[in-house]
Order: structure tokens, then C-alpha cells, then sequence
């Protein structure tokens, strides 16, 4: 894990004027736990950064459909209430504050296809969507807040990989609600063309439902052909 910047050490240098918590930084990981917000945003903004997206990603996990991620820059006197890791809020709570943001910050959403997954393994699909959402934002991003604790190898800008970042940062968080309530609008949409595997419902991931539904109606061109779970039935 390498942090992707000349600029690390006036990173560094800001990152550890705070003594407000203990902070452990290495190669662009910061390991902590709080919650959610603008802090280590002011921190890069302090060290000379001026549009900070933060970066998440949606659906690693399903057998089916893509992975979607978000990049989202917030105004710091525009931030939305409520912001919090997407899988600790409600989905009408998810939906709101989704609506919000598309009206208060920059938002961008990418994805990585079901062909892409397979040919690319589900890891090195959900940088690429990572990249694609950030490429795509309307305004010229100069850092990312990644959530996880790797950087994508090919994002063109300096970034910081934050271990568990959506309950972290509010720009991560407010990308993973973005990528959370596109992905499950495209699972309600695939599951009116696929009634039967509770796509609506389990968004792809390998429920009982699911994987039954795969045993009885078979493979979709949807389902993700090298997870074993879809590929053991093929």
C-alpha cells in the first residue's frame, strides 16, 4: 500500500498537528475509530489540498450485478445531517440523504460490469469503478479519501486509504450512501427482468433465496461466473 504523492510529508505533517486522538499513520492508512466527520478533510485542507473527494464502493460481495462506487466532494458549510456508514442506515434514510447531496456536492457514480469482474477479479473491478467515479466528477479533484485499506493502483491523484473510513470521514460516508442506493435502484430493476432471485430484496448477495433460485431457475448473464458459488452450478 502505497500512498500515491510527493506530498506526503506536508500530509504527514498536518495529519499529526492534531492532538486531539491518537493517530497511527503509515503508507497512506490511518488506523482509528470515530465517527464520522470533516476532520480529516481540514486536516488535507490545512496542508494545501483544495477539493477532497471521498471515494467508496458498493457490492464486492453479491453473485450477481456490478459494483458501483461513488466519489463525492462536500462543501464544508454544506454538509447534509445524518451522514453515517451506508450499512448502519435506514434505506428512506439512505434515499433522503442521497437527494441531498445530489443538491449540496459534487457527486459522480461509476461501475464495473459483470464482464469486468470476472475477467478482472472482484477487487481490481472495484478500483477501476473507483477511478471511473472520481474521473467522472465535474470538478478537479487534487485528493481522495479512499475507503479500505488499499489505494487504487491507477487513480491519477494522492490519496489516503482509511481502514473502516465510511464511519470516519463524512466524504466517504456520504459516497457510500450514493453508491449503496444506485447499486440496489439497478438490483429492483434487474429483478423485474429476473423475478425469482430476490434481487430486490438481497440486492445479489448469496442469501438462501438466492442461491436456491440459482439451483432452480440457473444462471443468469448477471451472476458473476468466477465466484464459486455461480460457478459450481454452471
Amino acid at each position: 500500500m502505497v500512498l500515491l504523492t510527493s506530498g506526503w510529508v506536508r500530509v504527514r505533517a498536518a495529519l499529526l498537528e492534531t492532538k486531539s486522538r491518537p493517530l497511527l499513520v503509515g503508507k497512506g492508512v490511518i488506523f482509528g475509530i470515530m465517527e464520522p466527520n470533516f476532520e480529516e478533510e481540514h486536516r488535507l485542507l490545512r496542508a494545501g489540498f483544495h477539493v477532497i473527494a471521498g471515494v467508496d464502493e458498493v457490492g464486492r460481495g453479491p453473485l450477481a450485478g456490478p459494483v458501483t462506487a461513488a466519489a463525492v466532494v462536500l462543501e464544508p458549510d454544506k454538509i447534509p445531517e445524518g451522514l453515517a456508514d451506508s450499512k448502519k442506515i435506514s434505506a428512506r434514510k439512505r434515499e433522503y440523504l442521497a437527494e441531498e447531496l445530489a443538491k449540496v456536492a459534487h457527486v459522480s457514480v461509476a461501475h464495473a460490469s459483470v464482464e469486468e469482474i470476472d475477467e478482472l477479479n472482484i477487487l481490481r473491478a472495484s478500483h477501476l469503478a473507483m477511478c471511473r467515479a472520481v474521473d467522472r466528477l465535474n470538478v478537479q479533484v487534487d485528493y481522495a479519501l479512499i475507503d479500505g485499506n488499499m489505494i487504487p493502483r491507477d487513480l491519477a491523484i494522492p490519496a489516503t486509504a482509511l481502514i473502516k473510513g465510511d464511519g470516519r470521514s463524512v466524504s466517504i460516508a456520504a459516497a457510500s450512501i450514493v453508491a449503496k442506493v444506485v447499486r440496489d435502484r439497478i438490483m429492483v430493476d434487474l429483478a423485474q427482468q429476473h423475478p425469482g432471485y430476490g434481487w430486490e430484496k438481497n440486492a445479489g448477495y448469496p442469501t438462501k433465496v438466492h442461491r436456491e433460485a440459482i439451483q432452480n431457475l440457473g444462471v443468469t448473464p448477471h451472476h458473476r461466473r468466477s465466484f464459486k458459488t455461480v460457478h459450481n452450478m454452471l
